[in-house]
């Protein structure tokens, strides 16, 4: 199965709640994944905001746009560090 997000909703900061075909979803922190050229308008949060979806994944209209399977995998680290996090205060 080809991974695809389905839907996407701005949270604040850089983090966007994003839903995959597979029925997965999570929070997203792109802060820092906005390196290069092609992301520096993302910088600006105003602008960063306004994202959409296309039939692939979320991009922006300065052709700035992150792999469907990039974005799962930092959900599934990014929300494995928050667990790791908790585990520590309360141990």
């Amino acid at each position: 199965m080809l991974l695809k997000v389905t839907n996407a909703k701005y949270i604040n900061d850089y983090k966007i709640e994003l839903f995959f075909n597979d029925g997965y979803n999570g929070i997203v922190d792109l802060k820092n994944s906005i390196k290069g050229q092609v992301f520096m308008p993302l910088n600006d949060v105003d602008y960063f905001k306004t994202f959409k979806t296309n039939q692939w994944t979320i991009e922006w209209d300065c052709d700035a746009d992150f792999a469907p399977e990039y974005l799962y995998d930092l959900i599934m680290k990014q929300s494995n560090k928050q667990v790791n996090k908790i585990y520590k205060q309360v141990g």
